[in-house]
């Protein structure tokens, strides 16, 4: 208000001095007095009006320049709740659950999900989930301007810190995800890695009795998978452990895996081609299959020419393949070696017959005959090849 009156004061004193110039009689002064006051008044109201119109902009001008835009209000609030929310987001991830395992991990499933402690947070919600979490926030920041038709440059400034603290707190929360530990293991793994850990120290074939142990434990339970690895480790250990092989070999033919059970048993017999039972059952798969098995029986023939199974075996596998000659002179070393048993002398009749040494078929057949050992369909089948026989 001192503005105004100083600019009244100086408006009067201009008045006063422009009359006191003019210098006219004082009959005229009264005229000259009754025609001025007006366009002094004017001057005056226009003055004040001016005055009090810059005074008003001049407020609302600091105002607006000291007070922030709401856009630019709207977008850092958008920006600091999305980072809040970003953060507890990524780090409560939740528990692992217990996926269904086959066999035999079904029964360590629910231990390990329920030792596994509640804090610990799992490696499966890497650093991905974390990434995830916070991405949303720059969209909600990028967007804000574009609701405001205000400048672009004031709501950008205010965006940066958000998507700095999210950047550094990402990066602090990143080395805890990649150094969480593993979930805790159950008694029952760690007991049975501490079992294989203590394998360390021992020999191959101390080693390859271990896993035998527990393909038998595992075979028991009816894991067979499980069962069939362990036999297969332990001939890793020991290719000569022949109790493992024949589980194993056993196992796998049961699971109609006969392709290999034979790779199996072809292995062992070239560790140790007298085993006259693993090649008598390779033999017996390859027929099955046309393949060579009496080459498989005649490798293991030299180790067990004093074996009668193994040589009515081959003198079977001979007759099959219409080598009757062979299978005579084999059948007769097996009645040499085993004389009862009357399929023996039944098979040996048959060859003869063949041969066209009739005489001596009709006494196999008789002796097959008299041993009362012969099922009711055999005992028919040699009483009909007696009566085919001439006299």
């Amino acid at each position: 208000m001192s503005l105004i009156n100083k600019m009244l004061q100086d408006l009067d004193a201009r008045g006063s001095g422009a009359a006191a110039s003019q210098g006219g009689s004082s009959a005229v002064r009264p005229v000259t007095a009754a025609v001025r006051p007006m366009p002094r008044t004017l001057l005056i109201l226009a003055a004040v009006a001016g005055v009090v119109i810059f005074v008003v902009a001049a407020i609302f001008a600091w105002r607006a320049l000291t007070r922030p835009s709401p856009s630019s209000l709207s977008a850092s609030a958008k920006a600091a709740a999305s980072a809040s929310a970003a953060t507890p987001a990524a780090s409560i991830a939740p528990m692992p659950a217990a996926e269904p395992a086959p066999v035999a991990a079904a029964m360590l499933a629910p231990a390990a999900a329920a030792s596994a402690p509640a804090s610990v947070t799992p490696p499966s919600a890497p650093i991905g989930a974390q990434v995830q979490a916070t991405e949303p926030a720059p969209k909600q920041v990028a967007a804000a301007p574009s609701q405001d038709a205000k400048p672009a440059s004031v709501s950008a400034t205010p965006a940066e810190p958000p998507v700095k603290a999210r950047s550094a707190e990402k990066r602090r929360t990143e080395p805890a995800l990649r150094t969480s530990p593993a979930p805790a293991r159950s008694p029952i793994a760690e007991k049975e890695e501490a079992r294989l850990r203590g394998d360390a120290g021992l020999n191959k074939a101390q080693q390859a009795e271990n896993e035998y142990r527990r393909g038998l434990s595992a075979m028991q339970e009816g894991r067979v998978h499980d069962a069939i690895a362990r036999f297969e480790q332990t001939l890793a250990n020991n290719p000569r452990h022949e109790a493992a092989r024949q589980t194993l070999v056993g196992l796998l033919i049961e699971n109609q895996r006969g392709d290999e059970a034979m790779q199996h048993m072809q292995q062992a017999l070239a560790l140790d081609p007298g085993q006259a039972q693993m090649a008598m059952l390779l033999a017996r798969l390859q027929m099955e299959r046309n393949g060579p098995a009496i080459d498989t029986l005649q490798r293991t023939l030299p180790h067990a020419a004093a074996n009668a199974d193994f040589r009515a075996f081959l003198a079977g596998a001979l007759q099959r393949e219409q080598r009757h000659a062979e299978a005579a002179e084999h059948y007769q070393a097996a009645l040499r070696l085993q004389a009862g048993n009357s399929v023996w002398w039944m098979g040996l009749g048959i060859s003869l017959q063949a041969l066209k040494r009739n005489a001596e078929a009709r006494a196999a057949f008789n002796e097959a005959k008299a041993s009362g050992r012969l099922s009711p369909e055999l005992q028919t089948f040699v009483e009909r090849k007696l009566q085919q026989l001439p006299n």
